[in-house]
């Protein structure tokens, strides 16, 4: 069962709908920390403010089981669901996030049309490639690592399977993340400035991007996720 966690911010429905069209054979909208508990997979969506999405994850009492699963089952922060992992936002002040990474997430400068809206490009900061360790398919980053072993890919490494670098995806954002830790980049796009429009470490990932709104490539990112063990 994949969770897609209900704090009031964003059409979920849209989010849960692509899930199932991406093969996803059952999907929850949920705001109970013990459904989400149970979740094989979780995935954490959101449009909106910061200080507004701690507040009501604050009061739903979600804090404790999203921190708790985080690095435990797959898991996906889509938009705010990103941003919501770092320290602290700009946004309103200064507003602290989850605290998952290191980082902060910072407005666009002003001489850009904020929001950034629209369709952009992914430039992927590692691919998939074959590579004789088993039968697998390895990272071009992993390959030496794996040479003589059969060491899988990381799950995290395996959102972006078969997406080709370049890819257009759907974005609708005036804030972005800077991750301190420039490892857990897994994607920028170029708006004025180079950001991070996906991150990834262990079975975590995030995309700044909306891949319910991005048509086939958003469906194969999708499938990628539902279909991980």
């Amino acid at each position: 069962m994949i969770a897609v966690i209900d704090y009031g911010m964003g059409n979920l429905r849209s989010v849960a709908k692509a899930l199932e069209s991406a093969g996803a054979n059952e999907v929850k909208l949920s705001s109970d920390a013990g459904i989400i508990q149970q979740a094989d997979k979780i995935v954490l969506p959101g449009v909106g403010a910061i200080k507004e999405a701690m507040r009501e994850l604050k009061r739903l009492g979600l804090i404790k089981v999203i921190n708790k699963n985080i690095f435990k089952k797959p898991f996906l922060g889509i938009c705010l669901g990103l941003q919501l992992l770092f320290e602290r936002s700009e946004e309103g002040g200064r507003v602290r996030g989850l605290g998952v990474f290191k980082g902060t997430v910072r407005r666009f400068p002003d001489k850009l049309k904020v929001p950034h809206m629209g369709w952009n490009q992914i430039n992927i900061k590692y691919q998939i490639s074959p590579a004789k360790a088993g039968s697998r398919l390895l990272l071009n980053d992993e390959r030496e690592k794996t040479k003589n072993t059969n060491q899988k890919p990381k799950i995290s490494n395996l959102f972006l399977k078969n997406i080709p670098d370049g890819s257009y995806f759907y974005f609708c954002h005036s804030y972005y993340a800077a991750p301190q830790d420039k490892n857990i980049i897994a994607a920028t796009t170029d708006y004025g400035l180079e950001f991070a429009s996906a991150i990834r470490k262990d079975n975590l990932f995030a995309c700044q991007f909306h891949p319910e709104k991005s048509q086939s490539l958003g469906l194969k990112l999708l499938k990628n996720f539902v279909e991980l063990k």
